[in-house]
């Protein structure tokens, strides 16, 4: 806490005594009157006092977790923008407004019989998976060094309300944002803050929206300006092991069989492949069985069949397969602060292989790895 002279009354709900305490934090951002007689009323109103610190278009940043011994060199910059608004006549998942952010679906249903979707429900990913690629193609050509993935998430979802659809990540489990920003270190999840992209990050945009019952999920990593000559290898190569794994796909197939191809191109390669976080089942669950790691003699378990849709979604790092989580709760990052790279496809199981829901469109924007 900061101390200063003029006499203020304090901001605890219930309390006016004389203080002389700031918020350090108000402090760094400017904002006025933020001024506590103790360290106990100061603690005592922080859950409600801290979303003062949302603002938008702020002045300076600051990083939220001092302390924290980070494994590489990004870090996060607060304050997050306030959480954005979604109009009252877009439908939303259950957990959009749920103490917590739980979906009350997914955990009744746990890692129950995987389903296969009818013509008419496959119709409906079909659209959804569509305007997922839409939304990712629209943020993609935004990107841009010195944009902030703030920037990035006003982009998303705005394109994401625009098409009357819901922004997946928003609440879901208490994330604050409507899109994924991964940059550098940043494995999966990260939320988008006020750091600027920088001339040879790499940055992965996961996009999911669900709308009319169903929830599409895709992702992609991209360069931004000048990327050194390594980085474009891990980008590459982890796109190469989504596609193998893709081609794998046909009834009969073994789930767990998908992760023997991918960790094998990777290690190839030179790299490794994340093992916490996998691809899923979706569609009317953002998140469901069958349960797809990437890793070799992993034990998933499921065959494929007709009609499921699942996803398949890569993490593939230039170190260590290990991760920690920054004390945001989300953001995973590489053990050794080396780069890690993802794609991400919803891929459905037809009666002689597969399709791939959320292929690029013909107005897609031309690859980066077109040329490598």
């Amino acid at each position: 806490m900061t101390t200063v002279e003029q006499q203020h009354s304090c901001k605890s709900s219930g309390c006016d005594k004389p203080a002389a305490l700031q918020c350090p934090t108000c402090v760094k951002l400017a904002i006025k009157g933020s001024f506590f007689c103790s360290q106990e009323c100061f603690r005592g109103s922080w859950s409600e006092h801290k979303s003062a610190h949302l603002v938008n278009n702020p002045t300076t940043s600051y990083n939220p977790f001092p302390t924290y011994k980070f494994t590489g060199p990004l870090r996060p910059e607060y304050p997050l923008s306030p959480r954005r608004e979604v109009p009252a006549d877009i439908p939303r998942p259950d957990y959009a407004d749920a103490p917590g952010g739980a979906s009350k679906q997914e955990q009744t249903y746990g890692n129950a019989q995987i389903v296969a979707m009818s013509a008419d429900e496959i119709e409906k990913m079909r659209v959804v998976c569509r305007l997922g690629r839409e939304i990712l193609d629209i943020a993609a050509r935004a990107l841009r060094v010195g944009i902030t993935t703030d920037e990035i998430d006003r982009i998303v979802h705005e394109a994401t309300i625009e098409r009357k659809a819901y922004p997946s990540p928003l609440n879901y489990y208490q994330f604050p944002k409507s899109v994924c920003t991964s940059v550098n270190e940043v494995i999966c999840h990260g939320i988008p803050d006020q750091r600027k992209l920088q001339d040879g990050d790499i940055v992965n945009i996961d996009i999911s929206l669900y709308r009319d019952g169903f929830h599409a999920d895709l992702n992609k990593t991209y360069f931004v300006g000048n990327v050194d000559a390594k980085s474009k290898k891990l980008v590459k190569t982890t796109r190469e092991c989504l596609q193998k794994a893709i081609e794998m796909v046909k009834p009969g197939v073994l789930y767990r069989d998908l992760g023997s191809a991918i960790e094998k191109h990777a290690r190839d390669n030179g790299f490794s492949v994340v093992r916490t976080y996998s691809g899923h089942g979706v569609g009317k669950m953002f998140h469901s069985a069958p349960n797809v790691p990437h890793y070799a003699k992993n034990k998933a378990i499921g065959v494929m069949k007709p009609g499921h849709v699942f996803t398949i979604e890569p993490m593939i790092n230039e170190g260590s397969y290990n991760d920690q989580t920054w004390r945001d709760n989300w953001t995973a990052v590489t053990v050794d602060g080396k780069r890690s790279a993802q794609f991400e496809h919803a891929i459905l199981v037809t009666e002689t292989g597969y399709e791939v829901l959320t292929c690029r469109l013909p107005s897609s924007p031309k690859s980066q790895l077109k040329d490598l």
